[in-house]
């Protein structure tokens, strides 16, 4: 069934010269007797290029084949992640360059879903909030206890976020795998 311009909200997947792409931010316009304009910002799933992009409103747009799957993530030698299927076992790699916005919020053993288009993984697709535990954080000041203070702390996984003054060192946190941001302490 064929997408309109409309249907393009953002994380929204489709094919476009037969190329997947995925909605990074959406905008319309309603023109007077002409209709509405929707100009999206896309991104590439297979060489992750940005485009903007203006549809009218009586165009119609392929919806991409995009099939999920779990696999696992083993390791990384620096050039390259590898990864396994959790049904077939079967392993596949991704360049470093695919996985630059991903790489701190992966363990080695963790579960993640891959997608895959004509048969091959094109991306990885991490879970919204991820809980990752503080290996390193200073202490909070005594009687510095106001909300707004944040500070700097070190993540398992050595990517460093802003965190709140009363998480400690040893604290599991939730971490939004889009923004990088701290979202609440996992008890």
């Amino acid at each position: 069934m064929a997408l309109g311009p409309t249907d393009l909200k953002k994380g929204q997947v489709f094919q476009l010269d037969g190329v997947p792409y995925r909605v990074v931010e959406y905008g319309q316009k309603v023109m007077g007797r002409g209709g509405s304009i929707v100009n999206v910002k896309i991104k590439s799933l297979t060489d992750g290029k940005v485009l903007d992009k203006t549809f009218k409103g009586n165009e119609s747009i392929e919806p991409a084949d995009i099939t999920n799957k779990n696999v696992q993530y083993l390791y990384n030698d620096g050039t390259t992640f590898f990864f396994m299927d959790e049904v077939s076992y079967e392993q596949f790699e991704l360049p470093a360059s695919d996985m630059a916005d991903k790489v701190g919020y992966m363990k080695e053993g963790d579960t993640v879903q891959a997608q895959l288009f004509d048969g091959r993984v094109i991306n990885i697709e991490l879970p919204k909030n991820l809980p990752l535990k503080v290996t390193y954080t200073e202490d909070a000041v005594k009687g510095d206890t106001s909300s707004s203070i944040t500070k700097d702390a070190t993540l398992e996984t050595g990517i460093k976020i802003r965190v709140p003054a009363f998480v400690k060192t040893g604290d599991v946190i939730s971490v939004d795998t889009a923004t990088g941001a701290y979202r609440e302490r996992v008890k």
